[in-house]
């Protein structure tokens, strides 16, 4: 049986459009934020893509950078939190919270992303062990993050990718960082 040239051609195109979202996904991974702890930056239900390459081929990480992980957190279901906050803190850092402000390497650190402009809890100095990083929620009155003992430092192996752009809402999409 002999395949009409139309046939072939759907076949070409099935088969280019699936290999091009498998090589789409090994670089990028939809997710969509289901929490408010990053806001004002991201927000319930905001749409992003997240670069699961950006450290291995891209570059190192930055403080600044905002980063999907897994966490020992679980879901009403059972399944592992994937949890979105913005890299505070690299390893060989030392940090502390002291009067609403954040200290990195024994500098007050200028944190214009914060949705209320200051971080409301005490936090003796403590310094960053290699492998691991100290993240915080922009909203830092409602954030599960690196303070607390539910998150604690997140390790390297544990960060899914670095959001790199929002699709939605589509008023905000674009690049995340300002």
């Amino acid at each position: 049986m002999k395949l009409s040239e139309n046939a072939k051609e759907w076949i070409k195109d099935i088969g280019t459009a699936i290999i091009l979202s498998a090589v789409i996904l090994f670089f990028v991974r939809p997710t969509i934020v289901k929490e408010s702890s990053m806001s004002n930056t991201l927000l319930n239900n905001d749409y992003v893509f997240v670069s699961r390459q950006s450290y291995t081929i891209f570059g190192e990480m930055k403080r600044g950078d905002i980063v999907v992980f897994k966490s020992n957190m679980t879901s009403a279901n059972g399944a592992k939190k994937l949890l979105v906050k913005r890299v505070i803190a690299l390893p060989g850092d030392t940090i502390s919270i002291t009067g609403g402000k954040v200290y990195l390497n024994g500098e007050a650190i200028d944190e214009p992303y914060t949705k209320e402009g200051y971080t409301g809890t005490e936090m003796a100095e403590i310094t960053i062990p290699e492998g691991r990083i100290f993240v915080m929620g922009d909203n830092r009155q409602n954030s599960s993050d690196s303070r607390s003992k539910s998150v604690g430092l997140v390790a390297f192996d544990d960060v899914v990718g670095k959001v790199v752009f929002r699709l939605y809402p589509f008023n905000k999409m674009g690049s995340v960082y300002k």
